[in-house]
């Protein structure tokens, strides 16, 4: 599925590319350098298709990045004919995702550049996809930006983002850096550092929040400060009334919550599990707080969201972290034509698609 307009792709200029620094091989594997050095001393330009795919099922990010590059770093991007794909399409195996045809070297100092855009980001969509499929159509919240470099957040937050549009499910982000390609804010909780802050004091974090917290803005409380979800989620409904949104259940994978300390022996009691989040739901439709959300956080991947949809597990947000940053995606790029002539190594081949559109 496609996701974006066939007639627009994000502007060159909202990357922000150090453009001098990538126009002078900077960020470049040496030996591409060592290459086109060779051909500049030697007098030599040949005129090349390069072809670029992947080797998996998976879902296409970082292609108007890609594409910036080329365009602001390459030394006669007129002179090059782009063929590509567009952010959130779904890949096949070695389908060929974009090619490159022209003086190859104009772009030869590239291409460590544009395989790493395309590989991080087609890495992000394809895990969000999954997980949001995982999900059934649930909002996620997407939370890995302390596992990483905040340098990746702002074009990971954007691969995020095409992963729900490919699904048609909603993705929150946490930070405004994430969300600012595509004008959006971050979002968050309640956070165990607010309570901290008020001497281990759920409800006085909650209270003091929702006072500041603009009109507009989802009240989210996480209430395993104390290990007592059960407790807490009440007396958090009980004092902030219609102005919670939700309550958030983080309880750590080392820990089992109070309120499962008598039911010990025939599951798995650590963490957020289901027994846990089918507790704290009873205890807030039994109180009368059943608009009162459950957001689910803490150790989530594809597969514990699948376990737990398919058990109908009443959560209606998850929280997803460092799972959606791990895995590889990686891109390689061939010459398969030079000169008119094939020039793939063995055991790869030129694949002529007509899904490329041409890159103006």
């Amino acid at each position: 599925m496609t996701v974006t307009s066939r007639t627009r792709r994000l502007p060159p200029e909202i990357f922000d590319l150090p453009v001098e620094k990538m126009r002078a091989g900077y960020y470049t594997d040496a030996y591409f350098n060592h290459a086109l050095d060779t051909l500049l001393a030697d007098g030599r330009h040949p005129h090349v298709v390069v072809q670029v795919f992947q080797k998996r099922h998976s879902y296409l990010g970082g292609m108007d990045e890609a594409i910036a590059i080329l365009k602001l770093c390459s030394n006669d991007f007129d002179g090059l004919t782009i063929r590509a794909l567009y952010d959130g399409d779904a890949l096949e195996p070695y389908e060929p995702v974009m090619t490159i045809e022209g003086d190859y070297t104009t772009f030869a100092h590239l291409e460590t550049l544009y395989l790493g855009v395309l590989a991080r980001r087609t890495l992000i969509t394809t895990n969000v996809v999954e997980v949001l499929r995982a999900a059934r159509g649930k909002p996620i919240i997407f939370m890995p930006a302390r596992h990483d470099h905040h340098r990746v957040q702002t074009g990971d937050g954007y691969a995020a983002y095409v992963a729900g549009q490919v699904v048609g499910a909603p993705v929150g982000v946490t930070t405004d850096e994430q969300a600012s390609w595509w004008g959006g804010k971050g979002v968050g909780t309640v956070p165990h550092s607010l309570i901290a802050s008020y001497d281990g004091d759920t409800v006085q974090a909650a209270l003091k929040f929702a006072d500041w917290a603009p009109a507009d803005l989802n009240v989210v409380v996480l209430v395993d400060f104390e290990n007592d979800s059960v407790r807490t989620a009440l007396e958090v409904a009980r004092a902030l009334g219609p102005r919670l949104w939700g309550v958030r259940l983080d309880t750590s994978e080392s820990l089992v919550d109070q309120s499962l300390w008598d039911e010990l022996g025939d599951f798995k009691p650590t963490g957020v599990n289901e027994r846990l989040v089918r507790k704290v739901r009873a205890a807030l439709d039994d109180a009368g707080f059943g608009d009162v959300r459950i957001v689910a956080s803490g150790g989530f991947t594809t597969q514990k969201i699948e376990e737990f949809e398919r058990d109908g597990v009443p959560v209606d947000a998850y929280g997803v972290g460092s799972s959606l940053i791990r895995g590889s995606n990686d891109f390689t790029a061939d010459i398969v034509l030079a000169d008119g002539k094939p020039a793939a190594k063995a055991g790869r081949r030129y694949r002529p698609s007509d899904r490329l559109e041409l890159v103006d």
